[in-house]
């Protein structure tokens, strides 16, 4: 018999770093999942990207407390971040550059991501990742 589903909620954790502190701890706890067991299946699922990488997290729980997760890539700004050197993006885009990628960078970035973007192939995804790092500032040469 299938489970029947209480709900699901998104979270942003940094990769091989959950643990019950908040925000992570109370936004499970309060819905009746395990804290613990999460932590540990999320750090087990996210060894191999980079420590602190942000992971968008999909949890959906059910109403006998057990859960699935659906771990995505980091976003592709904290990628273009990276590459550029930055800590952050322009405080006017459009306006100013803050930073340059490469072209190559930018294939690398696209093909990292290609599993979470809406895009056919590389090229569409690169142009994706192209919009993201016009609307941060960051130029591509």
């Amino acid at each position: 018999m299938a489970k029947k589903l209480a709900g699901t909620m998104k979270l942003q954790v940094p990769a091989g770093k959950a643990n019950p502190s908040p925000p992570v701890g109370p936004a499970l706890g309060q819905r009746g999942i395990n804290i613990m067991e999460f932590c540990k299946a999320f750090n087990a699922k996210t060894q191999d990207l980079e420590v602190g990488a942000p992971c968008p997290t999909v949890i959906t729980y059910y109403a006998d407390k057990s859960f699935t997760m659906d771990i995505k890539t980091p976003p592709a700004s904290y990628f273009l971040k990276k590459a550029a050197k930055l800590s952050s993006g322009a405080k006017l885009p459009g306006r100013e550059t803050v930073g340059t990628v490469t072209v190559a960078q930018v294939k690398e970035i696209a093909e990292a991501k290609m599993k979470d973007l809406n895009a056919n192939d590389i090229e569409a995804a690169m142009k994706i990742i192209l919009g993201s790092a016009s609307s941060m500032g960051i130029e591509v040469k």
